[in-house]
């Protein structure tokens, strides 16, 4: 496939974008840390704020590398902050209630929305990394690939983690930590066959 050029003002405000996400994804993190009883879960959940924040760190280097201005608003990135906030201001409101279980899945929840943008945001970069002609290619693309595996780690394990949590909630048989957890999966395919499992998986008391 031929690469070719890309709308570069489209491309900053996926770039800004993508920025205020890791900003507002740190604060998500810092306050499902909170809510988490589950303390495999606060731990997995530590380690995926440290690398979201590092996540932030390299996102800087390429708008210093593409003479970007990284307090520049747009309204998309407007909108970005607004739903970062809102997740935090929802995972409090859970917490405020008084069940620590149903704060939790909240919790769970909320990163998972937060980790699906995020996670599409990193995908978009590499695309036009590894599709697009032009000076910011190799840039965007070996960003990219600096948090390829984290990004798939975050999204698709979280997204186990709180299923998992609902099951056990729902009073059945759960898997925890999640069969994503303990298959080490880092693809969508392997998510897949990670869930598949988890009936293997219980009744061999993994």
């Amino acid at each position: 496939m031929a690469s070719k050029a890309y709308d570069q003002a489209q491309l900053h405000e996926l770039l800004y974008q993508a920025l205020e996400t890791e900003i507002g994804g740190a604060t998500v993190y810092e306050t499902a840390i909170e809510c988490a009883v589950n303390e495999d879960l606060r731990e997995e959940w530590q380690k995926y704020l440290d690398e979201t924040r590092n996540h932030k760190k390299i996102l800087l280097d390429v708008f210093e590398q593409l003479g970007l201005d990284p307090k520049t608003q747009t309204p998309g990135r407007q909108v970005v902050a607004h739903l970062g906030e809102s997740l935090v201001a929802a995972m409090q409101m859970a917490k405020d209630a008084g069940d620590p279980i149903a704060a939790e899945l909240v919790a769970g929840e909320c990163v998972t929305l937060a980790e699906t943008k995020d996670h599409m945001n990193w995908e978009l970069i590499g695309h036009v990394g590894q599709h697009g002609k032009g000076d910011a290619t190799q840039v965007l693309l070996e960003a990219y690939r600096s948090v390829e595996d984290e990004e798939h780690h975050h999204l698709l394990h979280t997204t186990g983690w709180t299923r998992e949590l609902w099951i056990e909630s729902l009073g059945l048989p759960a898997v925890l930590p999640p069969p994503e957890e303990v298959k080490h999966v880092d693809t969508k395919i392997g998510a897949s066959r990670a869930e598949q499992s988890r009936e293997k998986m219980l009744g061999k008391g993994h």
